[in-house]
């Protein structure tokens, strides 16, 4: 399996799976893909349809991953996949509303929120490769709420690993914040953005392509933009398609609260491999500029002053990364046209493909896409606590309010859980008018010392920051 950038680096020469996972972003500012997908047979999805989740995860993983022994591959997976850590066997256990309508619990792991699922997986990963190469990384990060802490937590004490996370300044919630400020280990270093989440994101890529300085300070990704991430979360949509089908024969759609694009992007390659999938039902907040791609064609990622900040903090997010991944199969792999649409996106603010072939493509690809407000969070909040007595968080809830829209007679509707409502307090005040359940250890979180920095939206100060720290550690 060789992996190229979707703007066509290496496409002469793709590169390894361990060499992109150390690498992030593309030399020339793409994200790396496979440059073919794995697609299983009807005997295979049979085959995997009884495995555990540790066993579903190898066998799904192997196939991207080729460059690390089966045997190491399969003791990472089994390393990351236990009960111990997740809080069940079943990772992601289903758990139905009614007929037809399921959750996907994906919110068991360390700091409550599905990005765990990967990044535990990711952490290990990491520290096996870089023992492997003798080497070292410089992770830089930016969240808006949930990959944060999910990194921090699954890179704390790795050996090898510094964490450079960046954060929107008081943006996220109270219980996001101390997650990650809270920590005190010396790889994790914290930074708060005077911004929104796509100012974090834009420093990160800016770092990232100077290539010079990406070298020197052996600069990595754990955001969704490192493929890693993405390979580990296509393994629950296919546990999920199992456990509420009895055959391949049936087809699932699945809810997906979207902000990155990288959760709903692990379900296009697992329908992409051959996974039975009717929709991908892409759900956004206000922030809507993924829904108003699927309705138009048109894609306009939102200025800082025009994105709203909202009860579903996460997904406060108008440029969408993983969405360039999606674009490169919607353009029949062609990444010279990939290039001209992001290079529209920089310099023209966006671009428009309804009246051309690709628009008349996109229903082939099976998504469908939705937007929610604060009064329809507040709404499906309390109706799932009045009808099935589960407190939701607000990023579930734009999923589900979405997914109502699109529920069909005999499909099943999965719908993502992405965080538990413990994250995020007083929106579930607001709809119950109670305090959400917090799980051991995370009482009075809020209250521990924490420690970061607060700067400006500037990429040269994020260098500085690096370099005092690499240089002041050694290296």
């Amino acid at each position: 399996m060789k992996y190229s950038s979707t703007r066509g680096a290496d496409a002469e020469h793709p590169k390894s799976f361990c060499d992109i996972l150390l690498e992030g972003l593309a030399p020339d500012g793409g994200l790396y893909l496979p440059q073919t997908y794995p697609v299983l047979t009807e005997d295979e999805l049979t085959k995997l349809r009884p495995l555990s989740y540790a066993d579903l995860a190898y066998e799904i993983m192997h196939r991207f991953i080729d460059d690390i022994p089966a045997d190491d591959l399969r003791k990472i997976v089994n390393k990351t996949y236990t009960k111990e850590v997740f809080g069940t066997g079943d990772i992601t256990p289903i758990h139905t509303l009614e007929k037809n309508l399921h959750l996907l619990k994906c919110s068991n792991g360390p700091t409550l929120a599905f990005k765990d699922i990967a990044m535990q997986f990711l952490g290990h990963l990491f520290e096996y490769v870089l023992a492997k190469r003798h080497a070292e990384i410089n992770i830089l990060g930016a969240t808006s709420g949930d990959t944060g802490s999910a990194a921090e937590y699954a890179m704390k004490g790795k050996k090898g690993v510094r964490v450079f996370m960046l954060s929107p300044h008081e943006k996220m919630s109270p219980f996001q914040c101390a997650q990650m400020f809270s920590l005190q280990d010396k790889n994790i270093i914290n930074v708060a953005v005077r911004g929104v989440f796509d100012d974090c994101q834009d420093i990160v890529k800016a770092v990232s392509n100077d290539l010079e300085f990406k070298v020197k300070y052996k600069i990595g990704a754990v955001n969704s933009i490192n493929w890693g991430r993405i390979v580990a979360q296509v393994v629950y949509y296919f546990k999920a398609y199992f456990a509420v089908t009895k055959s391949n024969d049936e087809k699932v759609s699945f809810a997906v609260p979207s902000g990155n694009f990288g959760n709903v992007l692990a379900g296009h390659i697992a329908r992409m491999m051959g996974l039975p999938v009717k929709h991908l039902i892409v759900a956004t907040n206000e922030n809507d500029v993924l829904d108003e791609f699927f309705k138009t064609g048109k894609y306009r990622p939102r200025k800082t002053a025009d994105t709203r900040q909202t009860s579903s903090p996460s997904m406060d997010i108008s440029k969408a990364s993983n969405f360039e991944r999606f674009l490169l199969d919607l353009v029949w792999r062609d990444p010279a046209v990939v290039r001209e649409l992001m290079r529209k996106v920089d310099q023209e603010g966006g671009f428009d493909i309804s009246h051309c072939e690709y628009w008349h493509r996109l229903p082939a690809f099976g998504f469908i896409s939705g937007a929610s407000s604060h009064a329809d969070r507040m709404r499906i909040i309390r109706n799932v606590w009045e009808r099935y007595k589960i407190e939701i968080d607000t990023h579930t809830a734009d999923g589900l309010r979405v997914a109502e829209q699109h529920r069909e007679p005999g499909v099943p509707m999965v719908c993502l859980e992405t965080a538990l409502p413990a994250k995020f307090e007083a929106s579930i005040v607001e709809a119950l008018g109670h305090k959400p359940a917090r799980p051991t250890g995370f009482d009075e979180i809020e209250a521990r010392p924490q420690r970061f920095d607060v700067i400006e939206i500037d990429a040269a100060v994020v260098k500085a920051k690096i370099v005092a720290v690499v240089g002041g550690q050694g290296g």
